[in-house]
């Protein structure tokens, strides 16, 4: 009997389960983790980060299900369960992802819903404010990356060591070594995620990485909430206070100590500062 029940709560007030769908061809797997009784507005849309996948926000998802909203973590097309897309995709096309899951899922989330995005996913989450803002009751941006920079002399520098790199390898003899050569060079950029992702992924991440969302940033007219680690190094807390410039209606939060991952390094503290602005919302 205790194994039975072992997907709820203690209360038996939440409950967990695992789904797979179709979009466009590409099964894709998500998470939903909810309440047993919801209302309208209390549903929030998860957007992982980079290399992330559902599971990563298991505890905060949890979390916030056990106060009573209705929690969905998609695994982004190309990341854990879910297929990988047959060409490289850009912003854009995740963005029309989020729309198609939506719709395919409209029994499972209400409108207008809550949209958190983390890192990558801040990105989507970002486009998606922008281009569907009518449909999102609240906006969270976590460490979220978009904001593309201006390039230093260190960075000037490696990008043209770069191009001479490629024209030393062009040579048939040496043609072989370039993807190696290229792959050193990343991690050198502490871009490691390029050199684990496969061929349609790595070319993924150029796309995105090519589209700069400052200029995007003041048409996003939803309350936005930011959370920032404050040693972020992969998206510095200076961005989160480029975010808090150009977006008009947001407040920045920073979590003194905390990285580029707070829900997995304080996922408490995390859904505490997520749990008080839905109830604000909601309310």
């Amino acid at each position: 009997m205790e194994k039975k029940e072992s997907s709820l709560t203690n209360d038996r007030k939440e409950k967990m389960r695992e789904e797979k769908i179709l979009i466009n061809g590409l099964e894709i797997n998500y998470k939903i983790h909810s309440p047993l009784i919801w209302k309208k507005g209390s549903c929030v849309l998860i957007l992982h980060g980079w290399g992330g996948t559902s599971d990563s926000w298991a505890r905060v998802q949890k979390i916030l299900a056990k106060k009573g909203y209705r929690v969905i973590v998609p695994d982004f097309p190309g990341f854990g369960k879910s297929k990988t897309p047959p060409i490289p995709w850009g912003i854009e096309d995740y963005v029309n992802f989020v729309n198609e899951f939506i719709k395919k899922i409209r029994g499972d989330i209400n409108e207008p819903f809550f949209l958190l995005g983390h890192s990558f996913g801040g990105r989507i989450a970002v486009k998606f404010a922008v281009t569907h803002g009518e449909r999102i009751k609240g906006l969270i941006l976590c460490d979220a990356a978009g904001i593309k920079p201006k390039p230093g002399f260190k960075t000037r520098l490696i990008f043209t060591l770069a191009r001479i790199g490629n024209a030393v390898f062009t040579p048939k003899i040496l043609a072989r070594f370039k993807d190696g050569a290229r792959n050193l060079f990343y991690i050198f950029l502490r871009h490691k995620d390029y050199v684990k992702a496969d061929d349609t992924m790595k070319e993924t991440i150029k796309k995105v990485l090519r589209e700069d969302l400052l200029p995007e940033l003041p048409q996003i007219k939803s309350k936005t909430l930011l959370i920032w680690g404050e040693i972020d190094k992969l998206v510095p807390l200076k961005y989160g206070y480029i975010f808090k410039e150009k977006i008009i209606n947001s407040e920045l939060i920073i979590l003194p100590k905390i990285g580029h991952s707070p829900h997995l390094e304080v996922p408490k503290k995390l859904a505490e500062i997520i749990l008080d602005f839905l109830n604000l919302k909601r309310n």
